[in-house]
């Protein structure tokens, strides 16, 4: 076999290979769609139906009513905006005096900042954070929901390697031009960056977005609820005899995230490929 016939073989098995993944992933969101369209007595028919008969937009209107899900999603997205710019704001800053400055016990510093990527969630927040926002208190206010995630050791972390892949002659340059540390970062690393910021804050924006075990831990009314807290009052309320209802719920709560990345996708892909490489 000729080497450019292997390599359309490869391309071939490659793209039905991503083909098959993309259905996998994109399957369960399908039917949750078409279940979500479709009448109580047409979800347990049998045989079963992929496609409704009718488009039954009423599990929508259901669904947004019934646990006021508008008040749940706008918590969500406060959360999720206040904590993505300050991890990203707070990245930038962190990533860069890693990457650009010497200083005594640096490395000792970043090592530890290090470690805490490998410690579980769990045994940082639930005790230790909650009785320190208990004697602020901050329970059931958006301090709680946001002040413990404003930095972030993986942003740090992404944005030091990303820093430490602009050529060091571009800050010599910066420097022979009378540019400050702040005025390179600003001037020069940011604008050079803004595919990667972009994707690492789209990370953090999801990571934001979908956080349930903390807004569950601070928060104790509905009023502060967060959108993922509203799916699982959402099974409480319909149980398992109206799973329409429950599907038109998580595909709303899952629509800012899904429209988000669609936006940025080209800046999300760029971001994620070139964070980290060494030139």
């Amino acid at each position: 076999m000729k080497k450019s016939q292997k390599k359309i073989l490869r391309t071939i098995l490659i793209e039905i290979g991503l083909i098959a993944i993309s259905v996998i992933i994109l399957l369960p969101i399908f039917l949750a769609l078409t279940m979500s369209l479709k009448k109580p007595a047409e979800v347990f028919v049998y045989p079963p139906k992929i496609f409704p008969n009718s488009f039954y937009i009423q599990n929508y209107i259901s669904a947004f009513n019934s646990i006021n899900l508008g008040r749940l999603m706008l918590n969500s997205l406060i959360m999720s905006i206040i904590i993505t710019l300050g991890k990203t704001v707070f990245g930038i800053f962190s990533g860069y005096a890693f990457s650009n400055f010497k200083f005594k016990g640096a490395s000792l510093l970043f090592a530890a900042l290090f470690i805490t990527l490998f410690m579980p969630a769990e045994m940082i927040m639930i005790v230790p954070l909650f009785q320190i926002m208990q004697s602020f208190h901050w329970v059931n206010t958006y301090w709680a929901l946001t002040i413990p995630f404003l930095a972030s050791a993986t942003t740090t972390f992404l944005m030091r390697q990303h820093f430490m892949t602009i050529p060091k002659e571009l800050e010599d340059a910066a420097k022979i031009d009378g540019a400050g540390p702040m005025r390179f970062l600003f001037e020069i690393l940011v604008p050079l960056s803004k595919s990667t910021i972009g994707g690492i804050a789209m990370i953090n924006f999801v990571y934001a977005w979908n956080l349930y075990l903390w807004p569950l831990v601070v928060t104790n009314s509905n009023s502060m609820a967060t959108a993922q807290i509203g799916l699982k009052m959402l099974t409480n309320v319909e149980s398992t005899s109206n799973w329409g209802v429950i599907m038109a719920g998580t595909l709303m709560v899952l629509a800012p995230t899904l429209i988000l990345f669609f936006a940025v996708q080209k800046l999300f892909v760029r971001g994620i490929i070139t964070t980290g490489l060494k030139e």
